[in-house]
């Protein structure tokens, strides 16, 4: 597994505060992680996008979870919202389209100390790299992933995207787009990821309670959040920002307390409660779909390498090389 200074390929413009691999003495005190120290090159999206209000929930996570400075991974594709670390302060950077999660996977089987966050768009994550994320969830991970939906490729002026309805106009689909769009409720957890939310970027609170939920889930954690393309898909998801006449409608989990109120609440662990909130009317609820503990790639792995050393008793490396090449002879 690369080193910090590897991971760090098209990184944000500053560095973390510590020395790569260094970590403060054991009885000093630490600042506090803030929005400043987070804060990195200055967002370059077009005015009014809602991935303004997702990096701001974001600095605000991280001021809330408080993670060592140096511990922290923000890394993307391409897209958009794939600018993501270019504007924090984090280890993180770029991988082509649609692979970020297969290089994240890396960065976090290989650094189990580090939290990692992974950013992306509807065709990010749901077309060129719909095959990683499958293979992501169903591995089960440890990262978190936030996908930025907002029904159209932005980057590419206006093209249909995965997520985009049927009939909507673009240059790849003038006469209106035909095809069926995914449905990323469903999908993910069809896929076996073991944490799915979604949220709304008007709604910055609801935002924050999701990725914070998200990141503390031991496993595979995905947050879709509608956010609005102003430039070439405006007033897409009006219909749940109540300040444009829209509903936002939070689920409201169950609290198991036994009370006749708690029977139409919703079951997280419920697989097929999920599935039925995934096919409600658009837009749909908003809130924790699914949130199952199951264990993860980072723990089977740690187990298969520690069952490994143990058959080898502890010998180094080199040593097993040698002795794989002295039975070849």
């Amino acid at each position: 597994m690369a080193n910090h200074a590897e991971i760090q390929n098209s990184m944000s413009t500053a560095a973390p505060t510590l020395p790569t691999g260094s970590s403060p003495p054991a009885n000093a005190p630490r600042a506090a992680l803030t929005k400043k120290a987070l804060t990195a090159d200055h967002p370059t999206w077009c005015p009014g996008c809602g991935d303004f209000a997702v990096l701001a929930a974001f600095y605000r996570v991280l001021e809330k979870l408080q993670y060592p400075h140096e511990n922290i991974v923000t890394f993307a594709g391409i897209g958009c919202s794939s600018r993501f670390p270019y504007f924090v302060n984090t280890h993180g950077g770029h991988f082509i389209h649609g692979r970020s999660l297969p290089f994240a996977a890396g960065i976090s089987l290989g650094r189990d100390d580090l939290h990692v966050f992974v950013f992306g768009g509807d065709g990010d994550g749901f077309s060129i790299g719909g095959n990683h994320l499958v293979h992501t969830a169903r591995k089960n991970v440890r990262l978190t992933y936030v996908i930025m939906d907002n029904f159209v490729y932005g980057l590419t002026k206006k093209q249909t995207s995965p997520t985009s309805p049927i009939g909507f106009k673009s240059k790849t689909d003038p006469t209106g787009a035909l095809d069926q769009p995914i449905n990323p409720m469903r999908t993910l957890v069809n896929s076996g990821a073991t944490f799915i939310a979604r949220s709304h970027a008007t709604q910055v609170n609801h935002m924050i309670d999701m990725m914070t939920r998200a990141a503390q889930h031991d496993g595979f954690s995905v947050v879709e959040i509608l956010s609005e393309c102003v430039e070439f898909y405006e007033g897409a998801f009006d219909a749940a920002n109540p300040r444009k006449g829209g509903a936002f409608r939070s689920i409201e989990l169950k609290k198991n307390d036994g009370t006749p109120e708690d029977a139409p609440r919703h079951d997280p662990t419920d697989e097929l409660a999920a599935y039925r909130l995934a096919t409600e009317p658009w837009p749909g609820s908003f809130g924790i779909f699914y949130e199952v503990k199951r264990p993860t790639k980072n723990r089977l792995e740690a187990d298969l390498i520690a069952r490994a050393r143990e058959r080898t008793k502890g010998a180094a490396d080199l040593d097993l090389l040698q002795a794989s090449f002295a039975r070849l002879h």
